[in-house]
Formats: structure tokens, C-alpha cells, sequence
């Protein structure tokens, strides 16, 4: 057996205790598929007397309260970076970069925003650094895409990313619940922060889905052109026409190449019952790629938790110790291409519009008028319950049309005096079959 793989770790939360819990439980069956001990020799937490429940997993590692000095130390060969965030954890992995040794993290934010540098530098270092814990937890989706599917042109990627939002969307679905009371029992469950803003608003989902489509398409893509809704404004009442019409509704990452350019967004969609994603519930990640020679590939798993990302974190160390190195894209930082991000206004497709308007006669005429006049075509349409004078709720879901006029009518239409909140809508998005 050949020397050890001694590895900092900065971060002992969820993902950093898991990963020492990991390593504790399976040393010797990791230096049997490695040929090398893999052990943690430094690591860098804020309170090394915090009881962490690790007992003596760590044994006579070297605490550090500076990541960063940490990184620095002669004795580490690999940093592993589970600290979250980005000003701390990108010193830190600029400076294990900087003097030549690899990285793993599980970072997306981090690479979001700066994985083209990091790759040039991990590049010119001649080292790797590798990022399967960021995106989907255990499932191996990045490495998928990088090599299992290196074969391919990846013509889509679509993914439900977040376990927090298709916690709550679940939860809504199954009990009837409000967004704010399912809100609260995830929060109560601790599947959902304190601040939930990154999980519901979709910040969290489109910085993986950012990575994702980078790999999938080696681009550049630039985070400020992600179109990003989140599922505050989902209602119950949205879900529940949602099942009468024979869709689900998720918070879906999508990354498509088009001729037009690359086509990404996460937002709310409706999609058919028994399509690919419509299954997967509660804390539970999906992804669907389509390429030109697999057809359509699903994987699903949990997105989060200690073992589940800890494993990831264990894959990309492993592959380390085994002398494997890609490009952080699949493909060197200078074959990356510059993305050209469509706006979301380009998109086409079919749309759920909901609206709540005064029970009286001539009002979806005049709603017609405006579809008509804007070039918005009426697949169907439903209006539930009898309130004269009153307000009622009306659910149009439109043929194939430009978001630009959807858009516009929508605005014509939520002028209209008759016409008693904002209208809600959702995308109708058609997830193809192999």
C-alpha cells in the first residue's frame, strides 16, 4: 500500500461530521479500493470543544480555527471544504489551490459565482478540484454528466434540486396545507432553515442547476442571467387545480440548448402526473438528462443530509486518491464557451393562469378579448363555485405561446376592475419521455 491521503477538513457541521462518521466506518474498505489510507488530519471548526457526538473519530487531528491556515499546513495533502458561503471558504480554496493541492467541496454558491477561476487555478496547478456534494447529494449527477455521459450532446437537463421547497410543495399536495403552514412544519422538522429565503425563493436550486448546465453544456454561464422564482406565491389552491387537470406541481430547474442559446431557469412548473420528476416527493432529489444517444437518463435520491452528501464528499476524495483529475466542466477553462442566456421572455410554451374576478356577465369575455388580442390561445378553461357580485376563481391554461404576450396579457388583464388580485402563473412544462 502506498502512503496515506491525509485530508484537512474545514467545517465539522452536518456534512463534516458525516463525512468523519463515513471514514471511520469504512476505512478499511476505502484503502482496499485505493491502495492508500485515507485520514483526517487537520481540520478547522469554530469550537473544538463543541461536542459533535464524533467521539474519537478524530483522533490526533489538528484543530485550526483559521480554514485558511489549515490549507497552508505541510501535512495535508487534500482540502475538503464544507464550510458553505464564500468569502472564508474561497480563501480557503485559493489557498490549497495555490500550492498545488487538490480540492473537494460541496460548495455551490462558491462555484456558482466563482468556478471558472478556481478552475483555471486548480488547472494551472495541475491539481483537481472536484464538487459532486454540490449539486443533489448523493446523487452522482456530476459525475454522470463529466463522464458517464461524456459520450453524448446533452440536449436538456431538468432537475428538482432543492429537497426544502419539494418538501413544502409535497407537503401542500398531500394535506392541503398552506404555503406558510408547510413552511412551518418543515422548519419544525428541520428540513428548512430559520431564514428559508435560498430553499423557497430558489436561490439554492439555481446555483446547482448553474453548475449543472455548465457541465452539461461546457459554458460559462453567468449567474445573474438565471431566471430564478421561487415558490412563495403557490397556493393550495393552485395545487388542488393542478390534480384536477391532472398535473403536479414542482420547483424545477431547466437547462435546455437551443438555437437561439441555453435556455435556463428554475421557477414553479406544472407537470403531467406520471412524467418523469412528477414522483419525486418530499426531501428527494430528481434529475432528467436528455442526450443524443442515451435518450432520456432519470436519477433520484436524497439532495441532502449527512450521509447521503458526506458520500458524494467520499466519491470525489476517493477518485483523488486514485490519481483521477478532470477539468471542474468536463473541459479545460479555455474551451469553455461563453453562454448566451435566454431571457425567459423568449420562452414558449403552454401556461396555467389563475384569476379571481367578480361573478358577473361580460367578465371572461373581456378576459377573452385580451388572450385574443395578444395572441394567446385557450386550451381550456375553468371556473368553480356560483358568487354573484362576488369573487370567484377562474383557471385558464393556454395552447403553446411566447411568455413575452403572456406576459403582456397578464398585465392587461390584472387592470381590469373586475379583476380582484394579481393573477397567478405557472409554466406548463413538457418533460419528454425516452
Amino acid at each position: 500500500m502506498t502512503d496515506s491521503l491525509r485530508l484537512g477538513v474545514a467545517g465539522l457541521g452536518t456534512v463534516g461530521g458525516g463525512l468523519v462518521r463515513l471514514l471511520a466506518a469504512h476505512a478499511d474498505r476505502l484503502a482496499l479500493r485505493t491502495g492508500r489510507r485515507i485520514e483526517i488530519t487537520a481540520v478547522s471548526a469554530r469550537d473544538p470543544a463543541k461536542d459533535r457526538g464524533l467521539g474519537n473519530a478524530l483522533g490526533g487531528a489538528r484543530w485550526y480555527a483559521d480554514a485558511v491556515e489549515m490549507a497552508a499546513d505541510e501535512n495535508v495533502d487534500l482540502v475538503v471544504e464544507l464550510i458553505g458561503g464564500e468569502t472564508v471558504a474561497k480563501a480557503a480554496v485559493e489557498a490549497a489551490l495555490s500550492r498545488g493541492k487538490p480540492v473537494v467541496t460541496a460548495n455551490k454558491a462558491l462555484l456558482a459565482h466563482h468556478g471558472v477561476a478556481l478552475a483555471a487555478m486548480a488547472e494551472k496547478a495541475g491539481v483537481a478540484l472536484n464538487f459532486e456534494a454540490a449539486v443533489a447529494g448523493g446523487i452522482p449527477v456530476v459525475k454522470a454528466l463529466r463522464e458517464g455521459l461524456a459520450g453524448n450532446r446533452i440536449e436538456a437537463v431538468y432537475g428538482i434540486l432543492n429537497g426544502t421547497s419539494n418538501y413544502i410543495l409535497t407537503s401542500m399536495a398531500e394535506s392541503g396545507a398552506s404555503f406558510e403552514d408547510a413552511l412551518a412544519e418543515a422548519q419544525k422538522l428541520g428540513y428548512a432553515e430559520a431564514d428559508p429565503s435560498f430553499d423557497v425563493d430558489g436561490v439554492d436550486a439555481a446555483h446547482k442547476l448553474a453548475l449543472l448546465a455548465s457541465l452539461a453544456f461546457g459554458a460559462k454561464i453567468d449567474f445573474d442571467a438565471v431566471h430564478i422564482e421561487g415558490i412563495r406565491r403557490v397556493s393550495a389552491l393552485d395545487i388542488a387545480f393542478a390534480r384536477e387537470l391532472g398535473f403536479r406541481i414542482k420547483l424545477v430547474g431547466t437547462a435546455r440548448s437551443t438555437g437561439e442559446g441555453l435556455d435556463v431557469r428554475v421557477h414553479p412548473v406544472m407537470i403531467a402526473e406520471g412524467s418523469p420528476l412528477s414522483h419525486v416527493d418530499g426531501v428527494f432529489n430528481g434529475v432528467v438528462v436528455h442526450g443524443d444517444f442515451v435518450d432520456r437518463m432519470m436519477f433520484e435520491g436524497r439532495g441532502a443530509g449527512a450521509g447521503p452528501t458526506a458520500s458524494a464528499v467520499m466519491a470525489d476524495i476517493v477518485d483523488i486518491a486514485l490519481g483521477v483529475r478532470l477539468p471542474l466542466f468536463g473541459v479545460p477553462v479555455e474551451a469553455l464557451s461563453p453562454a448566451r442566456v435566454m431571457p425567459v421572455t423568449a420562452r414558449q410554451g403552454a401556461c396555467y393562469l389563475r384569476l379571481s374576478v367578480v361573478d358577473r356577465p361580460g367578465v371572461i369575455a373581456d378576459i377573452a378579448a385580451i388572450l385574443r388580442d395578444e395572441q394567446v390561445s385557450i386550451e381550456s378553461l375553468l371556473q368553480r363555485g356560483r358568487a354573484p357580485g362576488e369573487g370567484v376563481p377562474v383557471v385558464i391554461v393556454t395552447h403553446e405561446v411566447q411568455e413575452a404576450a403572456m406576459a403582456r396579457a397578464m398585465a392587461r388583464i390584472g387592470a381590469l376592475a373586475s379583476v380582484l388580485e394579481a393573477p397567478t402563473m405557472i409554466r406548463i412544462e413538457q418533460i419528454k419521455r425516452a
